[in-house]
């Protein structure tokens, strides 16, 4: 069970943005921006690579729930999505996630 498991299951305590039957997105405890969220999926899925052919709605949804969130939020000046996937990749809780960046002028390359 990850922490993000325990946040689901509110074992742990988070600041709750958002949330709907699928998914919900919480402020980042180390936030490396200004704004920094993480939106999850209630479903326990490790990673990018584990999504499933039964994922695509899922996937979907997550996607089409983060401009909600950037509204939400006043990001309408810009923003970035960024999904670590694997060890290598820079993903530190093995529960699939999409951080939501922005309130400053973000660079490139990221890291």
């Amino acid at each position: 069970m990850t922490i993000f498991t325990k946040i689901i299951n509110r074992e742990i305590q988070a600041d709750i943005v958002y949330e709907d039957d699928v998914c919900l997105a919480f402020h980042d405890v180390s936030p490396q921006a200004p704004v920094h969220v993480l939106l999850i999926p209630r479903k326990p899925i490790v990673s990018l690579d584990d999504l499933s052919e039964d994922d695509t709605v899922l996937a979907g949804h997550l996607m089409m729930t983060v401009p909600k969130i950037a509204a939400q939020l006043k990001l309408s000046d810009g923003y970035r999505t960024v999904v670590n996937t694997g060890e290598k990749g820079g993903q530190s809780v093995f529960h699939l996630h999409i951080h939501i960046l922005g309130g400053r002028n973000l660079s490139w390359p990221p890291g």
